[in-house]
């Protein structure tokens, strides 16, 4: 491995050597006296503590991405490009991001101020300056008004050519294998299985969404980890005809635009998934990985009878979907394999939909997700069905009583009350802070009702 260990901060070369890697970005931030840079939350919920990374997209051109630096490892940074919001203003001379929000009273206390400008800013450069720019920004006392309003008053105004994109526009090579203590960034899926077969103890992380909160938190995870965000073999997308593989490291951002139109299932799911600072790091593969009972992917791969594809020392092999998760944070991946890809079919004549409840409306952990997936006849009798589900057994489920209940029949009003008296028994949820099993069992017969009145109606 090389032995390199700096990144570029604001335009200048830092060294991280002696730096620990677990901690995260924000709070080595702050021990530099860059202090702009807010903690909140510490779990990816406020946006307080947003900057913005440089990232390729698919086409291999630089890009600024807004990254919540709570949840990203200093490990992960060797080789990265980071501009924080020290690094707009010129001398007396504010950034337009700073500006607008300024002369529209978008700040009180101004603890939430520089995440909002750091979102802003980022949405100068990729266009997006919508209310999805900022919706993982969160204010306690201005109100959203000014705030929204200051983006739009920014979209507005013709884009100048400034040193921010003269500095997208250099050469750049790719991302070179590091690491920093023991925290290892290998470049290849040779190189990351080496390093497991090495260190059996260490542990993958993608994009950190979720390791990051225990790691912004000091809990212990593991004594080593082998990261995975800049393997390019993993970021690969590949849309074929009859279905879609979607490399495992892949940010769920990039899901969100590339594959637009092609799952509703997808497209119904991923606005309500997280903010876009979560999305610009999260992956599909970290998600299954996490083997979460209440994750947001998992039903639609479920629905859609998916496949994980799997590599490890002793070569590759394919799960099924059905046959992947086995019991809580248990899944079919062995210890010393990586998820390197999932496969989603595309089927003609399949009605589908994915529906979300928690308790804010982005952002935030689901109380139960559900993704359906049903083909009907002319006659509208059920030829196929997949009631998918999360946050109701110790792993996503589907409802499989039910879905023998449903092939064959008339999709009529009986059949579907029918239907949604055999969900509300067919699972043993848990209660928690979130929600209670009665709630959950209700939910999931309600929502399986209301996917028949908007799609089948």
């Amino acid at each position: 491995m090389t032995s390199s260990t700096s990144f570029t901060l604001n335009g200048k070369p830092v060294d991280l050597a002696g730096a620990d890697p677990t901690q995260s970005l924000l709070r080595w931030l702050r021990g530099q006296r860059l202090t702009g840079t807010k903690e909140g939350c510490g779990d990816g919920d406020c946006g307080a503590c947003t900057v913005a990374m440089v990232e390729t997209d698919g086409a291999g051109r630089a890009q600024y991405r807004a990254v919540n630096s709570c949840l990203l490892p200093v490990g992960a940074l060797p080789g990265r490009e980071v501009v924080t919001v020290e690094a707009l203003a010129e001398g007396d001379r504010l950034h337009p991001a700073q500006q607008v929000l300024v002369d529209g009273a978008g700040s009180q206390c101004g603890y939430c101020t520089p995440g909002f400008v750091m979102s802003l800013f980022v949405g100068s450069h990729d266009g997006d300056l919508s209310d999805h720019c900022i919706e993982g920004n969160l204010c306690r006392c201005t109100g959203y008004r000014p705030i929204r309003d200051a983006a739009r008053r920014l979209a507005a105004q013709p884009v100048v050519e400034d040193r921010f994109h003269q500095a997208l526009a250099e050469p750049r090579a790719a991302l070179a294998t590091s690491a920093l203590g023991a925290f290892h960034n290998p470049t290849t899926l040779a190189e990351a299985l080496a390093l497991k077969q090495q260190l059996p103890q260490a542990s993958w992380i993608a994009g950190a969404t979720d390791l990051g909160v225990n790691l912004s938190r000091g809990q212990p995870v593991a004594p080593a980890f082998i990261a995975l965000d800049r393997i390019a073999e993993l970021q690969q997308l590949e849309i074929g005809e009859h279905a879609v593989r979607i490399g495992a490291g892949v940010p769920l951002s990039r899901l969100e635009q590339e594959l637009a139109g092609l799952f509703p299932l997808l497209d119904d799911m991923l606005p309500w998934f997280a903010a876009k600072q979560v999305k610009n790091r999260a992956t599909f593969g970290g998600g299954l990985g996490s083997a979460s009972p209440i994750g947001d992917l998992a039903p639609i791969l479920l629905a859609l009878d998916g496949d994980v594809h799997l590599l490890g020392p002793n070569g590759a092999r394919d799960v099924p979907a059905a046959a992947f998760f086995l019991d809580y944070r248990l899944t079919a991946r062995s210890e010393d394999e990586l998820i390197v890809a999932v496969t989603l079919p595309r089927r003609a004549g399949l009605v589908t939909a994915s529906y979300k409840v928690a308790k804010r409306q982005t952002d935030d952990i689901s109380i139960v997700a559900a993704s359906f997936a049903l083909a009907l006849d002319g006659e509208r009798r059920v030829q196929q069905v997949r009631l998918a589900y999360g946050g109701v057994a110790a792993t996503p489920r589907r409802a499989l009583r039910t879905e023998t209940l449903l092939h064959g029949q008339v999709l009529g009003d009986a059949v579907v009350e029918q239907a949604r008296a055999s969900l509300a028994e067919e699972f043993t949820p848990l209660s928690d802070h979130r929600a209670d099993a009665d709630y959950r069992r209700a939910l999931a017969g309600n929502l399986f009702v209301k996917f028949v009145a908007e799609k089948l109606a």
